[in-house]
């Protein structure tokens, strides 16, 4: 294939991984990689945990080592945006007018924040959370501590970030729409084990609860003013409200779209040698038959590899079970399965979430479907395996914590 050119557009995680697999899998043509941003790619998870808290340093963020693009033979475009696709011609179209051509190409463009129209968006001190920069500049707003802090957002990066900005000494104040934080993910049982992890740690909440505007003076942020009437002081406001696939280009290019861009369990869309991965894919699913947008890393790095796979021509699906992990104060969360077979079911616990240390299972006629584990070690492979291998359990035995979840499996589905 050394006569084939290769374009990767998007430099996060599903792309750099993907440029990594095709180098891996003896593709030796030429490969282009399109980043946005002004540096090399990264993973986002330790933006909001480790390295928002100054544990990590940014080398341990890159998703490869700086020198692997050139050693090699990737052209890494830093700062560089497509502005058009063509899969009549084979060619993307970039900000400068340069066409690209191409023989496959992989769209994994990411989400943007989802911006909402709030009087007063504009004032300094309000910000939106994603990138490398907005971790840096949150750093910067929070290290030295005694600030007022309000969150807009009571999902996963509303929490961690509540949580982060807490750890530095700030005063924190999370709105919600939720009556409990995360129940729409978890279900109000666990969400509000959540809650009463950050309350103990001096966390306030206001839920359900919007804001209503921000007001300021001399342009910077002081207030966020609730659709209730309250007013809450603030040195800093996060809106942190969930993210948008980033579909421009896809959809420029007349590519089939339903909440992202469609592909199938081998992330091919519509377009004929055009491939999509990570948060912008939304994928079928070989486990349920269902088309699954999934924006945790876990989805981004497996999706890199299925589509590097499958563009060389390899038998290659995204059938891995879905997994995605938080960390807030002292609680290590980690999570695989699926949430929409989850939804509406009643989770069963394994061990004691008074003490802090229990896992949490979903179950869908005696198999379970979701797993989610609190500051337990080395459980999340047999919760897989159970999953993947449509395991029926018995209840009784699987909230045991006597019981090994690996005895529940049986002896050819070992993890």
């Amino acid at each position: 294939m050394a006569h084939e050119a290769i374009v990767i557009v998007g430099g996060g995680l599903a792309g750099a991984t993907a440029a990594k697999t095709l180098r891996a899998e003896g593709y030796d043509g030429a490969l282009t990689l399109l980043a946005a941003e002004a540096r090399p790619p990264y993973i986002r998870p330790p933006l909001s945990k480790e390295f928002l808290l100054g544990k990590a340093d940014e080398e341990s963020v890159e998703v490869v080592p700086g020198d692997w693009y050139r050693e090699n033979d990737v052209e890494l475009l830093l700062d560089v945006r497509a502005t058009g696709l063509d899969p009549g011609s084979h060619s993307v179209r970039l900000a400068d007018d340069r066409a690209l051509p191409y023989s496959k190409l992989l769209l994994a463009p990411g989400a943007q924040p989802r911006r909402i129209p709030l009087p007063g968006a504009e004032l300094e001190g309000v910000m939106t959370f994603r990138t490398f920069q907005d971790s840096l500049k949150l750093r910067s707003l929070l290290a030295d501590g005694g600030r007022k802090v309000v969150m807009v957002g009571s999902g996963w990066i509303g929490m961690e970030l509540a949580a982060a900005a807490r750890t530095y000494g700030n005063d924190v104040t999370l709105l919600g729409l939720e009556d409990i934080p995360l129940s729409a993910a978890i279900g109000p049982e666990l969400g509000g084990y959540f809650r009463r992890v950050h309350e103990e740690q001096g966390v306030s909440f206001r839920l359900p609860a919007s804001a209503a505007a921000i007001e300021g003076r001399q342009g910077r942020a002081t207030a966020v003013r609730t659709d209730s009437g309250e007013t809450l002081p603030a040195d800093v406001v996060i809106i942190a409200v969930g993210v948008v696939p980033d579909t421009a280009l896809a959809e420029d290019a007349g590519l089939e779209l339903s909440n992202g861009i469609l592909v199938d369990a081998g992330l091919h869309t519509s377009a004929p040698d055009v491939l999509a991965a990570g948060d912008a894919a939304n994928a079928l699913h070989p486990y349920t038959g269902e088309h699954h947008r999934s924006e945790h890393w876990a989805n981004a790095l497996n999706g890199g590899k299925v589509a590097a796979k499958s563009m060389l021509g390899k038998d290659a699906v995204l059938d891995v079970v879905p997994y995605f992990y938080t960390d807030q104060f002292t609680v290590s969360m980690e999570y695989s399965g699926y949430p929409s077979l989850a939804s509406g079911a009643s989770p069963v616990v394994r061990g004691s979430m008074e003490e802090g240390s229990f896992i949490a299972f979903w179950l869908q006629q005696d198999r379970v479907v979701a797993g989610m584990s609190i500051n337990q070690r080395r459980v999340q492979k047999p919760i897989k395996a159970l999953i993947s291998g449509r395991v029926a359990v018995d209840v009784g035995r699987l909230t045991d914590p006597g019981v090994p979840l690996e005895e529940l499996l049986p002896d050819d589905n070992q993890p």
